[in-house]
């Protein structure tokens, strides 16, 4: 009995001790620390956490790793092969092939000038080389962003009335945009953009690539008025409204014959992974082969709207068009932070399925900080918002780039056209340009990833129709809306009423799991241990989880044979944080349990909460013999103190 008795006394005495470890733990670092040492991280990436502090304070370390950090050309550049630069050189040739005619098509697409589309992919992919991490992430404008930039901004700027405005109030939009993610990106706020879920984006994506083909349809028939709005049921009355009096059919015939032409190629293309690069220059060669056609038949004579001037030369400086102290800058601003979201969440995305075929990993926080200066250097420099195309990542990856040099490539070759080739595009007609456009929508419209959803998530799937219903029929920011809102919704729900587990020990074992989960599992007589299902304790829902941890127990008690519970025994390690609310929750149920009789235990808070419950006393309230390490523990501990006092009744 005595050897029994040290037993029990010894392993009483190493749960206090593992308790205490628990209770003694170190305080949790200050919100401003932890802000300054992931700005650190991200500024100074390459400094080893196990180097001496005296080597970390060095200026020239520092330097370096702040340079490595900011242009990770630095890294990979020293071990750069003449072999990865041949396969680097043909992969950008072929971009360039499909980023000529792409990028002036979506320069029409957000209203402005051709020109500005093919400086788009000049300046933003060069610093993009310097500064992105991605190998294939293929930079430029795109259509779901220049569709945006035009249904936003014409409502403040008018393109056709004061097109210098527009254009100034779209790089003032483009500076905002890049410096919200630099901003993003330094202070490692890339949760923000998963504020659009996958599900929105999907349904997104899917909607905006709908009204961006509906638009072409002035292009493709040659209209001359058509409405500004981008819901289908006004885009669809302006095309009843002119297509008998404004509409000339010789660009319907060009344009679905090369959209036809250009449909197939990517069909090829996709059957036969050696002919990745028809579809990759078959828009170029449409655009080629199309203006040779307008120019020697003299169509445009006959109706067939032409592109005309493309002004010639590099890119100009906007840095004194720049709208800072207008006051529509708080407009520009707001656009800006939406068209950045919508930039970032569609090129993390492509980067990141890139990079798993790969097998490297992408810094989401990285991209944001490269891509915020790009767009930052774009809007001073004529360009309007870039952000990572699918198509052309695609592109990019099939032609077997090895680095981000395949960017450098085509931003030259682009840059070589600016200065040779735009006279010779005065001919290409326009309906070429839609019918470019309207070949690479297919890619935005995922069916079947819409169909998973609503088989994994009904509430996801709530979201996706939301954003996708919300463009197509009233606006793109009322699609983006009910997509946050409904995404937003599902947080709430969730959070507000959080499930509330009764555990049970699985046989055999110290595991205690959800009885409703694992049948087998057995309750502990007179114990209720329950544990709730929410990473935080807070005021949306403290009275919720209170009212149903009374719920509980009194069901506990219902059932129990004896009908009392001597202990309630709750498991936090669910809980990574609580608040005053959650706090306050706590001390009222510790309140009544007392008054009926009920010891209150806890198993495995987590640091945040132990913290806060030891600055509010609550740890003092119930005892600190009665926080435990485990639930095991805590069980344990229970049944001996009632054990304790049966023997003494």
């Amino acid at each position: 009995m005595e050897e029994e008795q040290q037993q029990l006394d010894l392993e009483y005495s190493s749960r206090v001790q593992r308790a205490e470890w628990m209770l003694n733990s170190p305080d949790p670092p200050v919100l401003c620390i932890e802000l300054i040492g992931s700005i650190k991280e991200t500024v100074f990436p390459h400094v080893n956490k196990h180097t001496s502090s005296a080597q970390k304070r060095t200026p020239w370390r520092c330097a370096v790793s702040f340079l490595q950090g900011l242009f990770p050309i630095l890294i990979w550049g020293r071990n750069y092969k003449a072999a990865e630069f041949k396969d680097d050189l043909m992969a950008g040739l072929t971009l360039a092939s499909l980023s000529i005619p792409q990028s002036i098509g979506y320069a029409s697409l957000a209203k402005l000038d051709p020109q500005y589309g093919l400086y788009t992919s000049v300046v933003p992919p060069l610093i993009y080389a310097l500064m992105g991490s991605s190998r294939e992430l293929a930079i430029g404008p795109v259509a779901v962003v220049s569709m945006l930039l035009s249904s936003l901004v014409q409502k403040v700027e008018d393109p056709v009335a004061d097109p210098l405005a527009y254009r100034q109030f779209i790089f003032t939009v483009t500076f905002f945009a890049g410096s919200f993610q630099a901003i993003f990106g330094i202070f490692r706020l890339g949760f923000l953009v998963d504020f659009l879920s996958h599900a929105a984006i999907v349904g997104f994506m899917a909607g905006a690539a709908i009204i961006i083909g509906l638009q072409q349809l002035k292009g493709l028939l040659g209209i001359n008025h058509f409405t500004t709005k981008t819901d289908v049921v006004s885009v669809m009355e302006s095309v009843f409204r002119s297509i008998h009096n404004d509409c000339y059919p010789l660009n319907f015939v060009l344009g679905c014959s090369f959209l036809i032409f250009l449909l197939f190629s990517r069909f090829i293309g996709r059957r036969n992974k050696k002919l990745f690069w028809l579809p990759a220059v078959a828009p170029l060669a449409s655009v080629i082969l199309s203006t040779l056609i307008v120019f020697l038949t003299k169509a445009d004579k006959h109706g067939v709207k032409i592109i005309k001037h493309i002004e010639r030369g590099i890119n100009p400086s906007s840095a004194h068009q720049l709208q800072l102290t207008s006051p529509r800058v708080g407009q520009a601003a707001k656009i800006g932070l939406i068209s950045a979201i919508i930039a970032l969440t569609e090129a993390i995305a492509v980067g990141r399925s890139f990079a798993s075929i790969r097998g490297y990993h992408l810094d989401g926080n990285k991209e944001m900080v490269a891509m915020g200066f790009m767009n930052i250097a774009g809007s001073l420099s004529s360009c309007y918002v870039a952000t990572g195309s699918f198509s052309r990542t695609a592109v990019n990856f099939s032609a077997g780039c090895q680095t981000v040099v395949s960017n450098l490539v085509m931003a030259i070759t682009v840059l070589v056209s600016l200065e040779l080739l735009t006279r010779l595009l005065y001919f290409t007609p326009i309906a070429i340009l839609a019918s470019i456009i309207l070949s690479a929508l297919p890619g935005l419209i995922d069916i079947n990833e819409a169909y998973n959803i609503w088989k994994v998530d009904k509430l996801d799937f709530l979201a996706c129709m939301g954003a996708f219903l919300g463009v197509l029929f009233a606006s793109v920011e009322i699609g983006l809306v009910v997509a946050v809102t409904i995404s937003f919704g599902k947080i709430l729900v969730k959070s507000i009423r959080p499930g509330i587990e009764e555990l049970g020990r699985l046989p055999g074992t110290d595991i205690f799991c959800d009885i409703r989960q694992y049948p087998k599992a057995i309750k502990i007589p007179s114990i209720l241990i329950i544990r709730v299902n929410s990473a935080i304790l807070c005021f949306a829902n403290a009275n919720f989880v209170r009212e149903r941890w009374v719920t509980e127990g009194e069901n506990q008690m219902k059932q129990d044979e004896t009908g009392r519970v001597p202990a309630v025994i709750l498991d936090m390690s669910n809980t990574v944080n609580i608040d005053t609310s959650g706090i306050l929750a706590l001390e009222e149920l510790h309140r009544m349990l007392v008054s009926d009789g009920i010891e209150l235990a806890m198993a495995n808070p987590k640091l945040q909460v132990i913290h806060k419950l030891k600055l509010a006393k609550f740890v003092e309230k119930i005892g600190r013999e009665w926080v435990f390490l485990t639930v095991a523990e805590a069980v344990d501990a229970c049944l001996r103190s009632t054990s304790a006092n049966l023997s003494t009744c």
